[in-house]
């Protein structure tokens, strides 16, 4: 099966023969029915959220993307000439025969179908349900008019995703400004229409899949799924709104751990700190200068040598003892970050023994272990050439043990934080231990990764679990926290950033960062990086990375001003966005929070991709421009200016501001409780905990 589909105008699949039922159900068991088809058994669940649809193999390597089991419900089976009813609950489920086709109701309301977009030469545009002819799927879906569609992981587009092609396949992006995506999620969901209840639609496959959301070259009133895999697992979920549908997803694939409470903090980071010296120096100017801050990173270049990356070890010619650094890191009142990928470098000194082992992914044309060539134009140009170098098979047992194992080391030393980096670089000639090929092991490969490593930080890190991870997929949120890959030094780069995170936020990830000021290029644009500052500190994780000084000295005064006072604000607000935190692990909403998400009752607001609700009572508009030029839509209700406070405004309507450099446009709920700590220089200072000084009231 091929992992990138054609996007022709006449789908190649349009014409495929769709499926049809060919003889009575079985009931399985209280709560599954089997229905013969022309592409063998359909099994059909009830849910409590909703249904479950299953056609293909069951024999397939399975990867952990549920979180465990689905709450199964005991339905009754009715069935006549027209089809099959299963009901249970509110649910009603109406399987038609000719073809295959169902629909989803509760308590009298459609929740999902299939396709009812007719053509005039045959009854579907496109077939409800279909088996292509390299062995994956097609199924398509019902959109009735202006339905918005949203989710589908870290994408850096409109937030709506009605009208778009989106594939869902790992990336190294290389930027944030393409459809390609580090984190990718075949979840969907939808508020509904006036016709329909509030739905969503999570495909539970490890393979890539393809999106044609109500895409006017296919069908602009279906939603077109083409599954790149021999199984067809699929979840139609229903829910009242946003919040229901991300209860319901993350009820099947996990709600995300709290991290330590210092991981709120700022993180200091660029690529790369060159030394020891340098990085000390670092560490020496930020306490010199006051500046609020956690944690200081060891980028991959700043403690390894890029050619034999990656072991575990610090590069000895730069390094000859790590002990005596973390020891003034630690006495400066930091946390260290350490990078990792899961490569391992042919010249590396770990290659030989993983290769002989069994513990590397493994090239099907030659069975020797696969090697990766890095595209020397991204890498060698801006930074420095990466080695060809094998992949890890987390499928592998004891290559999971290893890896996990060897972390234990760095956390002795004193590492509290690994950034798990990459983990997008699987080919389809990888073959796994587990005999799964590449193309169904990519987008799974960084959730086994990330799970490693945060087993290790769980086993042996004293401050925590705690990770940064970029690559991602269904179920990837239980492996806290994730970032923004490498956007570009840019207003649009941080445009995109923001829509990437609150798409994150919508498709069951509560946990973002993107790298303030932007990653590639040394632009060294001042009004830019302190945008950036600003909004970020109302996102869950805050990270000062890129190429070149990511420092706010380095921005000159008037930048470092505005940046201490927005850092200021950020650590005053631990404890409100503690608060944030720990809702996410309840209920999956996320802390940056997208308008469909926050507003739901307010169609209006849905359309502001670049403001967001910060946990449950301030909205904040970025200002992703220059010159200080804000647009702000202001929901139902009455807000006031945060923080400055003063008389409450009627919300329904459109402000334009114009920002001073430390000004912020944000808004609190009229009548909300705020509360807020000391401004503290870095968690420490209040051991750790959340801490409330007093109460904003407006």
């Amino acid at each position: 099966m091929s992992a990138v589909l054609p996007l022709p105008e006449e789908p190649l699949w349009s014409r495929l023969p769709p499926l049809a039922v060919t003889g009575p159900a079985t009931q399985l068991s209280a709560s599954t029915i089997s229905l013969p088809t022309t592409a063998g058994p359909l099994l059909a669940t009830a849910l409590a959220d909703g249904v479950r649809l299953r056609l293909g193999p069951t024999d397939l390597p399975l990867y952990p993307i549920l979180a465990g089991d689905p709450a199964e419900e005991s339905a009754t089976l009715a069935e006549d000439d027209a089809g099959v009813t299963l009901a249970w609950g509110g649910f009603r489920l109406t399987l038609g025969r000719e073809p295959l086709t169902f629909a989803l109701e509760r308590d009298g309301r459609i929740v999902q179908r299939s396709a009812t977009d007719g053509h005039f030469v045959r009854e579907h545009r496109l077939p409800p349900f279909a088996r292509r002819e390299d062995g994956g799927w097609f199924v398509a879906l019902d959109l009735a008019a202006s339905e918005p569609v949203y989710g589908l992981g870290e994408k850096w587009g409109p937030l709506n995703k009605r009208g778009q092609f989106v594939r869902s396949l790992v990336f190294d992006a290389l930027g944030v400004n393409g459809e390609r995506a580090y984190k990718n999620t075949p979840f969907a969901w939808s508020p509904g229409a006036v016709s329909r209840s509030g739905w969503g639609v999570f495909v539970h496959t490890p393979a890539t899949v393809t999106h044609a959301v109500g895409a006017p070259l296919w069908s602009q009133r279906s939603y077109g799924l083409a599954i790149d895999d021999a199984a067809l697992d699929l979840f139609v979920l229903a829910g009242a709104d946003g919040a229901a549908l991300l209860r319901a997803y993350t009820d099947l694939t996990g709600r995300a751990p709290a991290p330590p409470y210092w991981s709120l903090g700022a993180i200091l980071s660029k690529a790369y700190y060159r030394t020891a010296d340098e990085i000390l120096e670092a560490a020496r100017e930020v306490r010199r200068r006051g500046m609020r801050c956690d944690t200081i990173t060891f980028d991959g270049r700043a403690w390894q040598d890029t050619p034999t990356r990656f072991h575990f070890h610090f590069d000895p010619a730069r390094y000859a003892d790590p002990k005596p650094v973390f020891a003034e890191l630690k006495a400066l009142g930091f946390k260290v970050c350490v990078w990792e990928y899961p490569l391992v470098s042919r010249d590396g000194p770990l290659f030989a023994e993983m290769a002989a082992k069994g513990w590397l992914l493994r090239d099907r044309r030659t069975g020797e272990p696969y090697l990766y060539h890095f595209d020397p134009e991204p890498f060698g140009q801006v930074l420095t050439q990466l080695p060809v170098s094998g992949l890890v098979d987390f499928t592998q047992p004891d290559a999971y043990a290893f890896w996990r194992d060897a972390h234990r080391p760095l956390f002795e030393l004193g590492v509290d934080m690994i950034k798990s980096d990459f983990g997008e670089q699987v080919d389809p000639d990888c073959v796994a231990a587990n005999g799964d090929s590449g193309e169904r092991l990519r987008n799974v490969y960084p959730l086994l990764y990330n799970a490693c490593v945060d087993e290790a930080a769980r086993l042996y890190c004293p401050t925590g679990a705690f990770l940064f991870g970029r690559a991602g997929w269904a179920g990837s949120q239980r492996y806290p926290v994730q970032w923004g890959g490498d956007p570009q030094a840019d207003w649009e780069g941080m445009a995109a950033s923001i829509r990437g995170g609150l798409c994150w936020g919508l498709s069951g990830g509560p946990f973002h960062a993107s790298d303030v000021g932007g990653f590639y290029k040394d632009r060294r644009d001042p009004e830019l990086y302190v945008r950036w500052t600003q909004a970020a500190i109302f996102i869950s994780h805050l990270r000062f990375h890129g190429i070149g000084p990511r420092e706010p000295w380095a921005y000159g005064p008037e930048a470092e001003a505005a940046v201490t006072l927005a850092l200021e604000w950020r650590y005053r607000l631990l404890p409100y966005l503690w608060a944030c935190v720990e809702e996410a692990t309840r209920t999956g909403m996320p802390v940056q929070r997208a308008m469909p998400l926050a507003a739901p009752d307010d169609p209006a607001a849905w359309g502001f991709d670049e403001q967001f609700m910060c946990g449950p009572d301030l909205l904040v508009a970025a200002c992703p421009r220059p010159g200080g030029e804000v647009e702000v839509y202001l929901p139902a209700g009455r807000w006031r200016r945060f923080p400055q406070g003063g008389e409450p405004i009627e919300g329904g309507c459109v402000l334009r501001l114009r920002l001073a450099l430390d000004e912020m446009a944000v808004f609190a709920r009229d009548g909300a409780a705020i509360p807020l700590g000391p401004a503290v220089r870095s968690t420490a200072e209040t051991g750790f905990a959340p801490e409330v000084e007093t109460v904003w009231r407006g």
